[in-house]
């Protein structure tokens, strides 16, 4: 008979990277290492089928070039585009370990390319000042959600779905209506300039997330946002203030949202606050999950996240190679998404490897 715990914040051992976790045989409490790594196996392997689905099958998809010392290809565009996904993630690792969600993402990037998108136009507005502006006003809607969750004990799910629904007309407003055209270069650079032979995006989404993973595994911050997600309780005891935990968290959010806007207006050189983020508040949850991490709260993998943007833009960007509908196209990545969920689930793998032991047997 074996008992682990039930905690996803386990005891760390004393090697690097490496989870301990207490099994009971025969009366005796036996330790088993477990790698960190292991909880990438499945949307890796998951991205490694899809990958290899397209080797043998669609044309051109892993053909790369070399323009003007910068990589051109699909494979280049899927990093370039999965990169707002990839922002939105990590902010959103962090919600859903607490056991929360934020469903504003996408109205707050709408929120920011639009306040980016009018001031840049002003003859005597820097652009230090444009790009710290709009991530202000992203930083403060995320703030908006931290007071309601964390002060306020609103449900995550309504408290953002307040912010979800007005952030639109917010940014409608500060438009009025119009799609706000731009041609500064500096703005533009920011999502679609190169260094380095790649995309600018692809190098800030990593600089996220080295900044990202120091402050959670650096600190004492990660441990914090999961022993509030894993037992709130029990949190409280110990001394750790759960509503200063969220409110630090959904801010955090909303500032990944912001950086995903200035991308998602860069990319397309205006500010369209009908369509700017829409939907990839969903994309970023559905990252989140097939990266690992549970929407109960708990444990949370940055890589893991990662892993999953570039999966789901991987899938995108399949769907529309092999000429699928935009109509049927939800069906097919729903499907996919839902395989790579169902590996992880450890109950799913124990009855297929019971099922396996009675039929050798």
């Amino acid at each position: 008979m074996s008992v682990e715990p039930s905690s996803p914040a386990a005891e760390a051992s004393g090697a690097p990277g490496v989870i301990a976790t207490q099994t009971l045989r025969g009366g005796r409490f036996q330790k088993r290492s477990v790698h960190w790594w292991s909880h990438l196996v499945w949307p890796v392997t998951g991205l490694a089928i899809l990958l290899l689905f397209n080797l043998l099958f669609t044309a051109g998809f892993f053909h790369v070039e070399v323009r003007d010392g910068h990589l051109y290809g699909v494979l280049i565009d899927i990093l370039n585009h999965g990169s707002k996904v990839m922002l939105l993630a990590l902010g959103m690792s962090l919600v859903i370990a607490t056991g929360g969600v934020d469903l504003s993402v996408g109205a707050v990037m709408a929120i920011a390319g639009a306040v980016a998108a009018q001031l840049i136009n002003k003859p005597n507005v820097g652009f230090p000042a444009v790009v710290a502006a709009a991530l202000a006003v992203a930083f403060l809607a995320g703030c908006w959600n931290g007071i309601l969750v964390g002060g306020f004990k609103v449900q995550p799910i309504v408290a953002t779905l307040i912010l979800m629904v007005a952030g639109r007309g917010i940014a409608q407003l500060l438009t009025d209506g119009q799609i706000i055209t731009f041609t500064d270069p500096r703005l533009t650079y920011v999502g679609n300039g190169r260094l380095f032979g790649l995309p600018f995006p692809v190098l800030l989404s990593l600089a996220m997330l080295g900044v990202t993973a120091a402050l959670t595994r650096k600190t004492a911050i990660g441990l914090f946002i999961e022993s509030v997600g894993d037992n709130q309780v029990a949190s409280a005891y110990a001394g750790v203030q759960a509503s200063t935990v969220k409110f630090l968290v959904y801010a955090f959010s909303g500032l990944c949202a912001g950086l995903a806007g200035l991308v998602a207006a860069s990319n397309i050189r205006c500010a369209d606050s009908n369509h700017s983020g829409l939907f990839l508040e969903l994309d970023a949850i559905l990252a989140v999950v097939v990266g690992g991490t549970s929407l109960t709260g708990g444990r949370f993998y940055l890589g893991g996240a990662i892993v999953g943007a570039l999966f789901i833009q991987t899938l995108t960007t399949t769907m529309y190679m092999r000429n699928v509908s935009a109509d049927v196209a939800p069906v097919p990545k729903a499907l996919a998404i839902l395989a790579v969920c169902l590996l992880q689930s450890p109950k799913l793998r124990s009855k297929l490897s019971s099922l396996r032991s009675r039929n050798r047997a």
